[in-house]
Order: structure tokens, then C-alpha cells, then sequence
């Protein structure tokens, strides 16, 4: 386990960052005019019903809707109704809570308002195959995406293809309702449409251009999906669409806000702090190298900063899977593949998902220092081996240093603090 003085360091930090990105206050400062006719809630994403409650605490009554979150995600609310669905990987759950958000936005006039709570995760939560497939070729499909090591923007412009709700397809629903979309942003740039792939923001990537990233990327579609493309006139609305004039979509949060709030947390405690950046991408192993030669030139050179110094940096990273089997997700890699990087330094750090989760297990992430890839070793563990097989949660759980803080309710994408003594 790592030094309990620099845990408790890099925790607070993370905790900074995930106030910062607090539904309720980022909300109280972007509330509308009340409509002259009904408010509905819709919405998707690991932080949706907590924005719920929040919206709800906020505007008052009357107010109706329903929002999905994944399962164990969803919080108490007074009158919009919390659907429950499995990601990263969409169920039959998703396609009844789809159905819902569809129905509550049906039907509504010119004097309506629908609020659209739009979160990190909701790509997977609205599962909607349009004509001619089925729950299975969407789960294909996301498998071969989550498989491939594209970045989210590409991942999100082919699933807006293969969806009768995300790429504005939901906003499109509740015309001639006015849409207001507040967006939590979990990718970099934070452009809102890429954002759960935007169920109530249209996007100008084309059919054709979707398929030029496939190509572009190598992504091996599902053959189902591929025809599917190719034979379907089925496409997403682009944004000069008449059904979009009275939209609009405002980001509430994101990863630069909350990498600030955390650089003050540090500096308060005497720790000077940097941001590289909040929109780094690539594949995770090889980012962590990026970041582990940074941090081995100050903890050496004292460049290009200065020790004491803590590292931010936020963003997306992705992981190509090479062999099956492995637990983990992308920031335990990240952190497996610097820790390796920065074995023997006086180094500590944090590498977590601001939404609790980091994979297919119960952790945001985990914890690494000098000594990690020789405590492993310790415990019989390769390191190396581990980080090839996509193991990574194994190896941190192993030596008691996974970080697990449970739902935060909101997600900005990855945290990183790496600290210099």
C-alpha cells in the first residue's frame, strides 16, 4: 500500500474535482424561465438520477419524466422516475427505458419544456436498433467498439448511425417542445454532441463520414451492422434541422472545471500544482509512458517543473484489446503502465474515473507509487505480464491499492494526480 499521507493527498484532490462537478450547483446557475406549459425531465448517463434530484430540489413542482441510469446509479426522486439499465454493454432494461423517454416527450406542444439531464454512460443506457436489427447487433456493435481502441468522438459517430435515439433523434421526438440539454461533459473537447451520444444534440458527421472512420480505424463491425450501413437511407439530423431552432445546450461541467478545483485544493496545501491537459487521449498503456517520463525528468532534473509539484490531467484514454479475459479498465492500466515507468522515484499517484467506475469491477481506479511493480512481484505477480493481458485490477488489488470511493453521481472523465515530493 502506498504512503497513507500521500493517499490521503491524492484522495482529497479527487474529491475536489468531483465536487466541482456537483449536479446541484452547476445547475442552480443555468435554470430557465418556468414555461408557460409543462416541464419534462428526460435523461441518461451514471449521473442522471442525482441530476434529477437536484433539478427537482431546484424548480419545484409540477414537473413529470424519467431519466436511466446504470444499474445500482439511481437515487431518490420525488416525481421523475428512475429506470435502471446495464452498461457498458446495453440489456433489455435499456430498450424498455428508451421506450420511456420516448413516451414522455410525445405528444408535447409549443408551450412545453423538456429538460435533458445528459451524462457520461448514456450511450450504452438507450439502446434503440432501428429497422431491421436487433438488441443483439447493438451489443455487437458496442463489444466491437469498446474492443477496437478508437477514440469516444469515433465511437460515438458510428453508434449515431446505428440508433433511432441518439444524434438528436430524441430532441427531434419532442418537437415542437423547446429542448434545454444540460450536459455533464465526459470527453475531451467537451463538444455536447458527442456526449452519450447525444440523444438531444444533432451532429454534422455524416453516414458516409461515419464509415471513413471505420475504415480509418480498423474497426471490425459486427457483418450485421456493416450491411446495415451500407443498405440503410436512415440518417442521423443534422443540426440546420427546423425540429432544433428553439434548442439549446448548455455544458454545465466538465473536466477542466473540476481539474482546477483540484489544482487549488493542492496549492492550498502547499503543493504547487499543473495541468498538462483535460482532453488527452490515446491508448492508455502508452499515455501512462507519456506520463511517467514527465514525472521521472522532475523527479531527476526538476524539469520542466519544479518538486514539489503535483500533476494533473484529465481526458479519455482507450484500451485495445489484445487478449480476453482481463480485469481492468483504462486508468488501472494507465497506472499499471506508469507505475513501470516510474519504478525506484519518489513518486505517488491516482488514476480514477470521476463516476466511480473504471471497468467491469466495483473500483474508480487505484493507486501507484516507486515501489508498486516491486510489491507486486512480492506477491508472485508480473507486472509486465499483467499490464499485456489487461489485468491491471488484479495487480492493484493484489497490493491493497485499488481505489474504490463508490457512485460520485456526476462523471468528467478520468482523474490523474501524479505527485512529487
Amino acid at each position: 500500500m502506498i504512503d497513507p499521507d500521500d493517499r490521503a493527498f491524492l484522495t482529497s484532490l479527487f474529491d475536489a474535482a468531483v465536487r466541482a462537478a456537483d449536479p446541484l450547483e452547476a445547475l442552480r446557475a443555468n435554470l430557465p424561465a418556468k414555461p408557460a406549459g409543462k416541464t419534462v425531465v428526460v435523461g441518461a448517463g451514471k449521473g442522471a438520477a442525482q441530476m434529477a434530484a437536484a433539478f427537482e430540489q431546484l424548480w419545484g413542482e409540477p414537473i413529470e419524466g424519467v431519466v436511466v441510469t446504470r444499474y445500482g446509479y439511481a437515487c431518490e426522486t420525488r416525481h421523475v422516475r428512475v429506470l435502471e439499465a446495464s452498461h457498458p454493454i446495453p440489456d433489455t432494461a435499456g430498450l424498455d427505458a428508451t421506450q420511456a423517454l420516448f413516451d414522455a416527450v410525445s405528444g408535447l406542444g409549443e408551450d412545453d419544456l423538456v429538460v435533458a439531464l445528459v451524462c457520461g454512460g448514456g450511450s450504452a443506457l438507450l439502446p434503440a436498433p432501428p429497422k431491421g436489427l436487433t438488441l443483439e447487433d447493438e451489443q455487437a456493435l458496442n463489444k466491437a467498439l469498446l474492443a477496437s481502441g478508437a477514440p469516444i468522438s469515433v465511437m460515438n459517430a458510428i453508434r449515431k448511425q446505428v440508433s433511432r435515439i441518439k444524434g438528436g433523434r430524441l430532441a427531434a421526438a419532442a418537437y415542437p417542445a423547446r429542448v434545454l440539454s444540460f450536459v455533464v461533459s465526459d470527453v475531451p473537447g467537451d463538444d455536447p454532441a458527442q456526449v452519450a451520444s447525444g440523444p438531444t444534440v444533432p451532429d454534422r458527421v455524416t453516414r458516409e463520414q461515419a464509415m471513413a472512420l471505420v475504415s480509418a480505424y480498423g474497426i471490425a463491425l459486427p457483418v450485421r451492422i456493416k450491411d446495415w450501413l451500407a443498405g440503410s437511407a436512415d440518417e442521423a439530423p443534422q443540426p440546420e434541422d427546423p425540429a432544433f431552432a428553439r434548442n439549446e445546450v448548455r455544458v454545465i461541467a466538465s473536466a477542466s472545471l473540476s481539474l482546477e478545483a483540484a489544482a487549488k485544493v493542492a496549492e492550498t496545501a502547499g503543493v504547487p500544482a499543473v495541468i498538462l491537459s483535460d482532453a488527452i487521449e490515446g491508448e492508455a498503456r502508452d499515455v501512462g509512458l507519456v506520463h511517467a517520463a514527465i514525472a521521472r525528468e522532475v523527479a531527476l532534473r526538476n524539469r520542466p517543473f519544479s518538486k514539489p509539484v503535483v500533476i494533473l490531467s484529465g481526458g479519455e484514454t482507450t484500451v485495445t484489446i489484445r487478449h480476453e479475459g482481463g480485469k481492468g479498465g483504462r486508468n488501472t492500466e494507465f497506472l499499471l503502465s506508469l507505475a513501470g515507468g516510474t519504478e525506484g522515484l519518489e513518486v505517488s499517484a491516482l488514476a480514477a474515473d470521476t463516476d466511480g467506475i473504471d471497468g467491469s469491477e466495483d473500483n474508480a481506479g487505484a493507486f501507484a507509487d516507486g515501489s508498486s511493480w516491486r510489491r507486486m512481484r512480492g506477491r508472485g505477480i508480473d507486472p509486465a505480464a499483467i499490464l499485456s493481458g489487461h489485468d491491471a485490477w488484479s495487480a492493484f488489488k493484489a497490493v491493497d491499492d485499488l481505489f474504490v470511493p463508490g457512485p460520485t453521481g456526476t462523471n468528467v472523465n478520468d482523474f490523474r494526480a501524479i505527485l512529487l515530493k
